[in-house]
């Protein structure tokens, strides 16, 4: 809830100071959108893409393909979605809230705060200088590059000239929408890499002591008992080593069942209540990791201090890599006017006519707005109004 009116307060006095200094500020405001454009920056996407042009042009025309193929992949992934819309708890288990810092009751997964908005940076910045690279690329004109904000969602954006765009060819084009996607799944496989060494490096360096609290969900039956940073060393008594101790605790436990947990701070009890998408299911609301503690090995040689930036590091770029992958997929969802929709009717207009593939463009692109919107609403509904 705490993240929540850290949001409503941030938005509400970003709409306010653009509404009042919208001229002295040169921000745009068309409806629910702010936009703050600059001509900066267009030097260096110019200098990137003409520096290595050869390498751009063939490293997106490898991304197309690929792009194409999770095209594919987010199209299955809906097909199946489909079938969950009357059964809110296996559609559960698929989606979630990508809003940093905001848990909501009964969401799949829970994205913290700091790491959330640090690789939600990398994310933005990444997909549109993927994007204006490749235009430049394809010798588009940047009209603009800036910032905006849709209602409470923020996003960059890189302008290019449509009416280059139009005089492009097929495959200039295919390019320049699918570099911001192929873009961000590069850095998400890079991100990936490190994560899986530095993870190796914190096997190697650390022991497991107990399951800690990462974060507790408002409004659910551990909310004001439990509380973040947390380790839970036992369960009714049962002593609790890692993540696996702890999972066959839960496997065992059904709602209405009272659960006592001895943690470092004392000992506290938790009465389990129902999951809001799931009336059989038990529900705490805690989400937890193995609490990690530096060897003794490790401690003598580098102290507590560096063991802990390496976790820290570590899990910047597991986030990193996890929203990286979900938005670029997502984008490429055939849907406009997400890129993926964009270049669904342009691979659309090899075979069929643009008449024709326009109403195709637009069925689609309705059916997945409208299916999304009824799914979150159906999944999340519960869990928002316990937090009213």
């Amino acid at each position: 809830m705490d993240a929540l009116w850290f949001y409503a307060i941030l938005f509400i006095g970003i709409w306010v100071i653009s509404l009042i200094f919208h001229k002295k500020l040169k921000i745009e405001i068309q409806g629910p959108i702010l936009r703050r454009k600059t001509t900066r920056m267009r030097s260096f996407i110019d200098k990137v893409a003409k520096k290595h042009e050869r390498f751009w042009r063939v490293f997106m025309t490898i991304g197309i393909p690929v792009a194409v193929f999770f095209m594919g992949v987010m199209l299955y992934s809906f097909i199946l979605i489909l079938g969950t819309l009357l059964e809110p708890a296996q559609a559960a288990s698929q989606v979630g809230v990508l809003l940093p810092g905001v848990d909501v009751p009964g969401s799949a997964f829970f994205v913290p705060l700091g790491y959330g908005i640090l690789a939600l940076m990398t994310v933005i910045v990444v997909h549109e200088f993927g994007h204006g690279i490749l235009a430049r690329v394809e010798g588009v004109s940047i009209k603009s590059i800036g910032l905006l904000l849709l209602a409470v969602l923020p996003a960059a954006f890189v302008e290019p000239d449509e009416e280059d765009i139009k005089k492009s060819k097929r495959i200039s084009k295919l390019r320049i929408y699918a570099a911001g996607s192929i873009f961000n799944l590069s850095l998400a496989a890079i991100a990936l890499i490190i994560f899986i060494l530095s993870g190796a490096a914190i096997g190697a360096s650390f022991q497991t002591e107990g399951v800690q609290i990462s974060s507790v969900v408002p409004a659910s039956p551990a909310s004001g008992i439990l509380k973040e940073g947390m380790v839970i060393q036992e369960i009714n008594g049962v002593n609790i080593k890692n993540s696996t101790d702890y999972q066959e605790i839960l496997n065992k436990t059904k709602p209405g069942d009272e659960l006592t947990f001895k943690t470092d701070q004392g000992i506290y009890m938790v009465k389990t209540g129902t999951n809001p998408n799931n009336q059989t299911k038990f529900y705490i609301g805690i989400r937890t990791q193995n609490h990690l503690v530096p060897n003794a090995e490790v401690s003598s040689v580098f102290g507590n201090i560096f063991p802990t930036i390496l976790f820290y590091f570590n899990q910047i770029f597991y986030w990193i890599f996890t929203l990286n992958f979900l938005v670029g997929t997502f984008n490429l969802l055939p849907m406009k006017p997400l890129d993926g929709g964009l270049m669904f009717e342009e691979l659309l207009q090899y075979k069929i006519s643009k008449k024709k593939v326009k109403p195709i463009v637009s069925t689609m692109s309705w059916v997945i707005i409208v299916t999304l919107a009824f799914l979150m609403v159906l999944v999340y509904g519960r869990g928002l109004l316990l937090l009213l």
